[in-house]
């Protein structure tokens, strides 16, 4: 492996980094602070507060097709951050980034469940991808404004669901400049069949808190190929159970069995349960009954079952009944 030598200089004095870092983040920082911006970025802030998209127009006119704002938007930020780069060449941009072969993300605010991104697509890179055979539903709302190149989608549509299986049909849609794209995820699900070149978009996303996990589905017959939790505070929730659980902390019983037994994600009702059995039968098969109880619970149904199928083949469960 050759390492430059001023790459290498930097093992022993990352000064000249941390200069060009912090030059980087000034330059950004002025950019931010322009009037427009410090508009758009207040707007995604009361976004995520609630409301309408309308509620709130500097944000707004990014999506509105006959508005010119989002170009402009998108030509100021590259501007000002690939000068910055060209005299900083060891710093990078301060924006929380993603980029695989196919697919480039730049973060451009984010408050609360609502995201602000440029997005680009290499169609030579998703060529290169196998064809998808599933469709996911998120709860999120998604505003998605082309700003170049041409794309030919696909836009997948969720109708009646069954626990283990749902309805799907599908339409093909043509992506060009201006387009623009707006669904409710839980419903909708749109995937790039090819693009020309490079496709580059302004996207804005917003999650819905307690609307339900993501579900994924197979393309030929519509059966349910994946759940996950609908959000990210789920997720850790859900991780650190796990945990407590492996690691036999039946002190953490009691927690689990409240989440199971209050309002909350569905899901992580279930999986609080599950733990909380399988770290300290009795706290979890009380917790079970409880909900079981429960009439107005749409687990109540799962839980009677289980906990029928539990005294069934545990018969000693019954002295906790």
């Amino acid at each position: 492996m050759i390492i430059h030598p001023e790459l290498r200089a930097l093992r022993d004095d990352d000064s000249p980094q941390r200069i060009a870092q912090e030059a980087l983040v000034a330059r950004v920082s002025a950019w931010r602070d322009q009037p427009h911006v410090t508009a758009l970025l207040g707007a995604v802030r009361g976004f995520a507060g609630g409301g309408d998209l309308a509620d709130h127009p500097a944000l707004a006119r990014m999506f509105d097709p006959a508005c010119g704002e989002a170009m402009q938007l998108a030509r100021e930020l590259a501007g000002e951050t690939c000068a910055a780069l060209a005299e900083n060449w060891l710093g990078h941009a301060p924006f929380r980034h993603f980029t695989d072969d196919a697919i480039s993300t730049l973060q451009l605010a984010r408050s609360g469940y609502v995201t602000l991104s440029l997005v680009a697509i290499d169609g030579s890179g998703l060529a290169r991808r196998p064809p998808a055979t599933t469709a996911d539903f998120s709860p999120s709302q998604v505003w998605e404004r082309v700003l170049a190149g041409k794309a030919r989608a696909v836009i997948v549509d969720r109708g009646a669901t069954r626990p283990d299986r749902a309805d799907l049909s599908a339409s093909d849609v043509s992506l060009v400049p201006g387009s623009l794209i707006v669904r409710d995820a839980r419903s909708r699900h749109m995937r790039l069949d090819s693009v020309e070149g490079c496709l580059v978009s302004l996207r804005l996303q917003r999650r819905l808190p307690d609307a339900g996990p993501t579900r994924e589905y197979a393309l030929t017959d519509g059966a349910l190929v994946h759940q996950a939790a609908g959000t990210p505070v789920d997720s850790r929730t859900e991780l650190m159970m796990a945990l407590l659980d492996r690691m036999g902390r039946t002190d953490a019983a009691p927690a689990m069995a409240a989440i199971a037994c209050e309002d909350g994600s569905t899901p992580l009702r279930w999986q609080a349960l599950r733990e909380c059995l399988s770290l300290d039968t009795a706290t979890g098969f009380s917790a079970l009954g409880e909900v079981a109880r429960r009439s107005y619970d749409e687990l109540a149904a799962a839980a009677g079952a289980l906990r029928s199928q539990l005294i069934e083949s545990y018969p000693q469960l019954k002295e906790i009944a």
